[in-house]
């Protein structure tokens, strides 16, 4: 095989011939793009290194939450525990309404904010009903209109929420931050842990795991996944 030119001394061949155009990004692309082709060289995209996804133990989300109890904030105590119990992207959290959360029936409705996306449930362990109750008839006095308000009256963003959570991985002395993602991994890698199939997980996930479901060719309910649900949660760490 012949020994290739360098590639930087190949540009500075190229540029002399180059330079007399008006050159600008596009131009540039669209003539490479043609030299591909005249070369006969296929685009090749390279795979992207998928980054371990990081579940914390047991021990480490006790420790984690140990540090959240003896903050003695009340209200983050039910973010986080929210967090934990639904498996809800921050970003749902933060657009969750008050009149969206059915404490008779355990279960908080999430709005598709996509074009066309239908809504979904999570389900709520019934030892949490009672706190969430006492959280919401407190946000309602204030006036408030999302599940979680802060002290501005306003919904929380998506880094507030975030903040929050970081802060106290930081008191808990756990090196990785615990954010609002690895809360939600660790909750889906328990219920695998403890044997609950990702076609129960599916329905309140927000996940389509195809492969799953067309594994099992049948199509489970919100109801059904919900009993599962109850059955695991009452020997969740937290």
């Amino acid at each position: 095989m012949k020994k290739r030119t360098p590639a930087r001394q190949k540009a500075i061949e190229l540029a002399k011939y180059l330079r007399k155009e008006q050159l600008d990004y596009t131009y540039l692309k669209e003539v490479f793009r043609y030299l591909r082709k005249e070369l006969e060289i296929k685009v090749t995209v390279e795979p992207k290194e998928q980054k371990e996804v990081y579940i914390p133990t047991e021990e480490e989300i006790q420790k984690y939450y140990q540090a959240v109890w003896q903050s003695k904030d009340t209200q983050n105590m039910v973010i986080i525990k929210t967090l934990l119990y639904t498996g809800i992207r921050v970003g749902e959290l933060i657009r969750v309404k008050i009149n969206e959360v059915d404490l008779s029936n355990c279960q908080i409705t999430i709005k598709s904010t996509r074009v066309g996306g239908t809504d979904r449930m999570v389900p709520i362990p019934l030892g949490f009903r009672e706190v969430l109750a006492m959280h919401i008839q407190m946000s309602i006095k204030k006036g408030a209109e999302y599940l979680f308000e802060s002290s501005w009256k306003k919904p929380y963003t998506d880094r507030g929420i975030r903040k929050i959570s970081a802060r106290y991985s930081k008191t808990a002395g756990i090196k990785t931050s615990i954010s609002p993602r690895v809360l939600r991994n660790f909750l889906f890698a328990w219920m695998k842990k403890n044997n609950v199939d990702d076609v129960l997980i599916q329905p309140y996930s927000g996940h389509k795991h195809l492969d799953s479901l067309e594994k099992y060719n049948k199509l489970v309910s919100f109801s059904e996944a919900k009993k599962e649900y109850e059955k695991v949660i009452r020997k969740f760490p937290v």
